[in-house]
C-alpha cells in the first residue's frame, strides 16, 4: 500500500512466523534489501528508504484500541531492519487496511480506527470516509509528492511526546549547543514527538535551506556531517550510549536543517512562495535526503515550534503564523497542527494532527528466494 509519500508491504501478523526473530530475514528478502547496487531489483522495494518499509497489523486486545501496528524500516543497501521508529506516512494506510481486511467493521459513511503504535507505545486515531463499506480512495485532496488526488485520511497522534526517550525535550532544554571536533559550536533543538528529531540551521552548514535531495546526495561531506550531528544528538537524547551505537540505530533521531520561509521550486517544478509557508525544512531519514518530509518528523517539528525558545520557534514570523504550521519541503508544503502545554516548567504534547491519503496498490503473494531465508525452513 501507499501511505502518504511512502510505500510498504502490509502483513497480517497471523501470516508471519510465530517466532519474530525470523521476521528480519524474511523482510530483507521480500523487499530485496541488502542490495549493493541499491536498486532492490530482486524484491518489492523501490531503491530509497521511503519505499523500503514493512507494516505488520493485527487486531488489538488493548482496552480502547482496535488495531496494533508495528513498523519496520529497511535500507536498500544493508540488511538492517530497524524498529526503533514509527512511520506516520504508513500510519495513514493502517486504518484503511484494517477496514478493507475486515479487522474492524465501521458503520455509516465514516470510519474511526484507534491504532496502537507498538514502536512508540502511543495511540493514533485515523478517520476517513467509506465507500460501500470500504475505505474511500477517490477524493479531492492533493498531497505534495504524490501524483493525482485522493480521499483524505485524518491522523491524530495522541500524547506523542517522549515515545522513545520518555520526555518531549530529552535534554530538558529547548535549545542546546553542539560542539564537534574541528568545527565551531552550532545551536540545535532536540525534541521527541512522533519520533525524536534534531533541528539545526541550514546556514550553520553553509547551505541555503532550499537544496534538493539530489543536490545533497552528491555532497557526501554534508551528509556525513549531518550523520555526525545525528549521532551526537542520539547520545545527548539518551537513545544511544555512544557514537558507535548511534550509527547502528539509523532510524532515530532524524536530523533536519531549517531556514526561514523563502521562495523555492519543488521537485515537480512548481513554485512555492515565501508567503505560502512558515518555514523551510530538509530532513534526512535513514541516511537519505527525504524527497518530502516524514510525517513523524513534521509532527515533531510542529510540536517544537510551539515550545518557547526552540530553534524552530525562533525562525517563525509569529505575526503571520496560523494555528497550523506550514512546512515547505522538497515536494511542496505540509500543514500540521499541534497542541502542547506547559505544566510546572515542563512541556507536554497533547496531540498533533496531519492529513494524508492512502491507497491499496495490489494484494497477493510475494516469492522469496530460499537461499536468502535459510531460517524459514519451518515457519510455524
Amino acid at each position: 500500500m501507499r501511505g502518504g509519500t511512502s510505500k510498504a508491504l502490509m502483513f497480517h501478523r497471523h501470516d508471519l512466523p510465530v517466532d519474530t526473530d525470523l521476521w528480519p530475514e524474511l523482510f530483507v528478502a521480500a523487499l530485496g534489501a541488502n542490495d549493493p547496487y541499491g536498486r532492490q531489483l530482486d524484491g518489492m522495494g523501490g531503491g530509497i528508504s521511503s519505499l523500503s518499509k514493512v507494516c505488520v497489523v493485527s487486531p488489538s486486545g488493548r482496552p480502547g484500541t482496535d488495531i496494533d501496528y508495528s513498523f519496520f524500516q529497511l535500507t536498500p543497501t544493508t540488511e538492517s531492519v530497524d524498529l526503533s521508529a514509527s512511520c506516520g506516512n504508513m500510519a495513514a494506510a493502517v486504518g484503511p487496511f484494517a477496514v478493507d481486511e475486515g479487522l474492524v467493521s465501521p458503520v455509516g459513511t465514516e470510519a474511526r480506527v484507534r491504532i496502537f503504535s507498538t514502536n512508540t507505545a502511543r495511540m493514533i486515531h485515523s478517520t476517513f470516509s467509506l465507500d460501500q463499506g470500504k475505505a474511500a480512495v477517490d477524493g479531492k485532496m492533493s498531497l505534495p509528492g504524490v501524483a493525482g488526488l485522493g480521499s483524505p485520511v485524518r491522523l491524530e497522534f495522541k500524547d506523542p511526546g517522549g515515545g522513545a526517550t520518555g520526555r518531549l525535550l530529552p535534554t530538558g532544554k529547548p535549545i542546546d549547543e553542539i560542539r564537534l571536533p574541528g568545527s565551531k559550536p552550532i545551536s540545535a533543538s532536540m525534541a521527541d514527538a512522533g519520533n525524536p528529531c534534531v533541528f539545526i540551521e541550514a546556514r550553520d552548514l553553509g547551505l541555503t535551506g532550499t537544496e534538493m535531495p539530489d543536490d545533497l546526495e552528491q555532497n557526501p561531506e554534508i551528509l556525513e556531517r549531518l550523520e555526525v550531528i545525528r549521532c551526537w544528538a542520539s547520545v545527548a537524547m539518551g537513545i544511544a550510549r555512544d557514537i558507535g551505537e548511534a550509527r547502528r540505530i539509523p532510524g532515530i533521531p532524524k536530523v533536519a536543517f531549517l531556514s526561514p520561509a523563502q521562495d523555492m521550486t519543488t521537485l515537480a517544478g512548481e513554485c512555492v512562495a515565501a508567503t505560502d509557508c512558515d518555514i523551510t525544512v530538509r530532513m534526512i531519514s535513514v541516511g537519505q535526503p527525504h524527497r518530502a518530509i516524514p510525517v513523524t518528523g513534521a509532527l515533531c517539528m510542529a510540536v517544537a515550534a510551539r515550545v518557547n525558545g526552540s530553534l524552530v520557534s525562533r525562525m517563525l514570523d509569529t505575526t503571520r503564523c496560523s494555528s497550523e504550521l506550514r512546512l515547505a519541503h522538497p515536494s511542496g508544503v505540509a500543514s500540521v497542527d499541534a497542541r502542547i502545554e506547559q505544566r510546572d516548567d515542563t512541556w507536554y504534547a497533547e496531540s498533533a494532527i496531519i492529513h494524508r491519503t492512502a491507497r491499496r496498490l495490489m494484494d497477493g503473494h510475494i516469492y522469496v528466494a530460499a537461499a536468502r531465508t535459510l531460517g524459514l525452513g519451518i515457519v510455524r
